[in-house]
């Protein structure tokens, strides 16, 4: 029993008002379980240290404690560093960039306790209409992906900290979100071997410690229809077999509408049938462990194969850092993302003049509604402010201040698409034509993918930010408040 247990990877949110009491009803259920590890959700960074310390301290085993860090520790952890979106630093075509974000984002996950980052995304961006990946992906030049993911992966692990190459074999050219369905990518087996499949290649060669499965259907991959998650198709006979990858792997979230048909409990035995090591995000512990007990007590689940696991997260637990956080490590490397968020930010129509010293805000924010809220908006507004900008709303400033137009769009799992709603994009228009009837210069700053902008019905320069975290709005502002040269 205790082999079960430690497959399993609950989730632990951090609650804005109350931190994480919320979850202590749950640490404690697994820690006597015997977990193999957590996922961390959110937090500040001193207390997601603390929380990693204990659970470290009061573990029975070496635990995997892993983050969703696409864009470096200040993605999930407040006080530590954000990065761009990969697909930003994709767009440098610079792979030393590559590494050093690689190199930050595992330093700082240390710091906090973390030892397993949920990236790189090794899916390439071949569908613009794909609602959950988007910027998430380095791209979709499938050889430039691949190098891109090998290079992070290997800067990455070279801190102790294990890398994740999601998610297998490929989400990128799905046009529904496995968060709120199953999506069936229908194309031959050799397209997806030879694009899809292929920066996979890359990250196994460099050593990837992990490989992420996705919950969709490959029919040319498994005729039978079954998501990758619960395919021994896709995941034995390829992913073992025909690219020889040794290391972990994990589910994606089972929380998730593309694996649950069966219920919870149920898809978690076909998982661990069809060669997944990990579970990770279960919700009911207790009844997934009893699945998985009763699937061995009846010889549907080889409990050689579940040893098999247990001993392949042991071996990458210990081969992970195990130290103890470091808090003042955090932003040694601050000065240098903050240049490189500043970097990625280019026009995308018409040419911004900079500097701008008095600035008429108006946000159209497309990421409200859904079950978390966005980030705050406001570290665009202070940075302007702290560079040296007035800043109003609209009406204020007359056609002496120039018409900013934020648009925030950014890839959120509720969503169900990609781009801009209507009310979204009407409003766009809506504010660029009051600033036009008032004779004023107007910016449009979109916070998502540059491809967007091809949506938005203004006759007005646009500049493309990438995303909506806080690195990215600061860096916007010292962009538009820069010198020209």
């Amino acid at each position: 029993m205790s082999d079960i247990r430690e497959l399993l990877l609950p989730a632990l949110r951090w609650d804005e008002a109350t931190g994480y009491e919320e979850e202590r009803p749950l640490i404690e259920q697994a820690l006597e379980l015997g977990v193999g590890g957590f996922a961390l959700f959110g937090g500040e960074v001193e207390a997601v240290a603390k929380l990693t310390s204990e659970l470290r301290e009061r573990s029975r085993i070496p635990l995997l404690i892993g983050s969703d860090l696409e864009r470096g520790a200040g993605q999930q952890f407040r006080g530590a560093t954000g990065l761009p979106p990969l697909a930003a630093i994709g767009f440098l075509n610079d792979v030393d960039a590559i590494r050093r974000a690689a190199r930050i984002s595992a330093r700082e996950a240390r710091a906090v306790g973390v030892n397993w980052i949920y990236a790189p995304v090794a899916d390439v961006d071949l569908e613009p209409d794909n609602p959950i990946i988007g910027t998430r992906a380095f791209g979709g030049d499938v050889t430039r992906v691949g190098r891109d993911v090998a290079a992070w992966i290997e800067a990455c692990q070279s801190e102790g900290v294990l890398a994740c190459a999601k998610h297998f074999p490929g989400h990128g050219r799905t046009t529904s979100d496995s968060h709120a369905t199953l999506p069936t990518v229908a194309i031959d087996a050799d397209q997806l071997r030879a694009t899809d499949m292929a920066p996979f290649r890359s990250a196994i060669a460099a050593d990837v410690a992990s490989v992420m499965s996705a919950h969709i259907a490959f029919p040319a991959l498994d005729p039978l229809g079954y998501p990758a998650t619960l395919s021994p198709r896709i995941l034995g006979d390829i992913l073992r077999g025909e690219l020889g990858f040794k290391g972990l792997v994990v589910t994606d979230a089972m929380i998730m509408e593309g694996v649950l048909g069966e219920g919870e409990a149920r898809a978690a035995v076909s998982a661990l049938r069809a060669g997944c090591d990990l579970l990770l995000y279960p919700t009911d512990l207790g009844a997934v462990a009893e699945a998985v007990q009763a699937a061995l007590d009846s010889g549907e689940l080889d409990a050689a194969r579940i040893r098999a696991s247990a001993e392949r997260r042991t071996a990458s637990a210990r081969g992970a850092w195990q130290g103890k956080p470091d808090i003042p490590s955090l932003g040694e490397d601050r000065a240098w993302a903050e240049e490189l968020a500043q970097r990625v930010i280019h026009e995308v129509r018409g040419n911004v003049r900079a500097p701008l010293t008095a600035v008429e805000l108006t946000v159209v924010d497309d990421d409200i509604g859904g079950p978390y809220p966005p980030p705050s908006r406001e570290p665009f507004v202070a940075e302007l402010r702290a560079r040296g900008a007035c800043v109003d709303e609209p009406g204020e400033k007359g056609k002496r201040a120039t018409a900013v137009i934020a648009l925030f769009g950014d890839i959120r799992s509720w969503k169900g698409r990609p781009g801009y709603s209507a009310a979204s994009r009407e409003a766009v228009r809506v504010a660029a034509a009051r600033a036009k009837d008032k004779r004023q210069e107007t910016i449009i700053v979109q916070f998502s993918h540059p491809r967007l902008a091809a949506s938005i019905d203004a006759d007005v320069p646009i500049a493309c930010a990438w995303g909506g975290e806080a690195a990215m709005q600061q860096a916007a502002a010292r962009w538009l408040t820069r010198e020209s040269t």
